[in-house]
């Protein structure tokens, strides 16, 4: 039988950023996971280059970037441990990297650079692959944790097995099981940064439009999201739709413009006084995509030379292209979702240690938490965050 100081489970970007923390902190550590590699969710992120923290993120702005039952919840450990802090330990690493836009860090190269780097940080042998979880029980010393492999026993064991989003990498829903077999309440799960679905009446008006992108702005409810949006042979997508689709309930419907801060009425007045002989449809394929304009010009009942239409006439044709109302049916599920919205509950546990008020010992990070970020690197900075934090009490 192994003892640890720690046994941490899960190989992610979490675990793994545990695992250097207490390590560095000299901490005899075990870092499990049931995967033949480790962090898959940092390598594939971001198209390779991994989105890893958002530079833009403060305490003032942080409650509105993270979905939660308490949004605040996140503000000891995003505040202890800042995107300025992870930035320092990338560079001292030596990885190079770049800002994208709106704050979001990429890396110039591969992602897995910083796999590689937080695997050597790790002692020889803390690394555990191929290694199943089946149980872990309260004993006197702490934990006992049983594996494909054997017990081990801890003092203390930290979660960091992730959400269910992207199965094909090795998600699945242990750690929600493992909060449960100690009482601890588990909020409802959905898949959340992903792609939403149409039913077939909708899916023959759009699927032609599949591939075209474009800046919109989506509204839910109170709140709007301004990015790309991409029309796909099952729906939408994009950073838009995405961002949305974390809040989206069944039922809802999402208000779109697709010529986000423009004046389409202005615009094609100007076009109308410099060549007014024109197709309606001609003219709106200069302001919007060829097909998009088709589809619009059809379904708003407009047509017609453009110099035989009034700006009141136009109404319907730029009230469809900035005020289209869809409801989706579904989402892509968690076979393409980038994250799990829900988990373990946040009253469970301390939010400086992200400890359960109720097994000491036991500890939550990362995405199997209740604390769902947005679009844009802020996952990736809940997890280092959250890590760290626990890796201060090991």
């Amino acid at each position: 039988m192994s003892t640890f100081d720690a046994i941490i489970l899960g190989a992610g970007a979490a675990g793994l950023f545990c695992g250097v923390e207490a390590a560095a902190r000299g901490r005899h550590i075990a870092v499990l996971d049931h995967a033949a590699r480790p962090g898959e969710k940092i390598r594939i992120s971001g198209g390779g280059r991994c989105n890893f923290t958002n530079q833009s993120l403060t305490r003032q702005n942080a409650p509105d970037r993270f979905l939660s039952e308490n949004p605040r919840f996140a503000l000891s450990a995003l505040s202890r441990f800042t995107a300025r802090d992870m930035i320092a330990r990338i560079e001292a690493a030596g990885i190079p990297w770049h800002e994208k836009h709106s704050g979001q860090l990429f890396f110039d190269g591969k992602a897995h650079q910083l796999v590689e780097h937080f695997c050597a940080a790790l002692p020889e042998g803390a690394l555990r692959l191929g290694v199943a979880v089946e149980a872990v029980n309260r004993v006197a010393e702490g934990f006992a944790v049983r594996t494909s492999e054997g017990v081990m026993r801890a003092p203390r064991v930290i979660v960091a097995t992730g959400g269910k989003s992207i199965p094909k990498i090795g998600a699945s829903g242990l750690g929600y099981k493992i909060a449960e077999s100690f009482g601890l309440r588990v909020t409802e799960t959905r898949p959340g940064l992903v792609p939403l679905t149409f039913a077939e009446q909708d899916l023959a008006r759009t699927a032609p439009l599949a591939g075209i992108g474009l800046p919109a702005r989506v509204h839910l409810g109170k709140r709007s999201f301004d990015e790309a949006l991409l029309f796909t042979h099952r729906g939408l997508s994009g950073p838009a739709i995405l961002q949305a689709s974390s809040y989206w309930q069944p039922g809802e419907a999402l208000t779109i413009d697709l010529a986000p801060g423009r004046d389409l009425v202005a615009e094609l007045a100007a076009i109308r006084a410099e060549t007014g002989r024109i197709a309606v449809q001609t003219a709106l394929a200069r302001l919007l995509p060829e097909k998009l304009a088709q589809v619009l010009v059809a379904e708003s009942g407009v047509s017609g030379r453009l110099a035989d239409l009034s700006n009141r006439a136009l109404g319907p044709l730029v009230s469809r292209a900035q005020d289209w109302q869809i409801r989706p049916v579904g989402s892509e599920g968690y076979r393409t979702a980038e994250v799990t919205v829900g988990g373990v509950a946040t009253e469970a546990l301390e939010a400086k240690t992200l400890e359960a008020k109720a097994v000491p010992g036991l500890h939550f990070i990362g995405e199997v938490v209740d604390v769902t970020g947005w679009l844009g690197g802020y996952n990736f900075q809940w997890a280092w965050s959250s890590a760290w934090a626990a890796a201060q009490v090991i």
